[in-house]
């Protein structure tokens, strides 16, 4: 059984390093020190950061002996995706109508 993620995806992908690890992440499945290789930071940082994107259920934990590997856990990204859907209709809308603009200009 899996406990109900505690923190909110947003505040998780805030920093540029968890969201550097989601993107190694989402190539595939790393060990904390493939992970580590990326980033100017200590071993112990990376895994605050990791720990943050698991409370989030962003990543899932996979202990192998005294290594843990994380896998990215994309149906978590869902309220991010749903919220910039929206901008996506507005941006969809303005660059219709800067095209419109355009062609009126062109045809004149």
């Amino acid at each position: 059984m899996t406990a109900a993620p505690k923190s909110d995806v947003f505040v998780a992908i805030s920093h540029e390093a968890r969201r550097q690890m989601l993107d190694l992440l989402s190539e595939s499945g790393r060990s904390v020190n493939d992970i580590a290789s990326h980033f100017e930071m200590s071993r112990p940082a990376v895994s605050q950061h990791l720990r943050v994107l698991l409370d989030a259920g962003l990543v899932t934990e996979r202990r192998h002996g005294r290594e843990r590997h994380y896998n990215l856990s994309p149906g978590r990204l869902a309220p991010i995706r749903d919220w910039i859907t929206q901008y996506d209709r507005y941006w969809d809308e303005h660059l219709m109508r800067l095209q419109k603009h355009l062609s009126e200009k062109k045809s004149k």
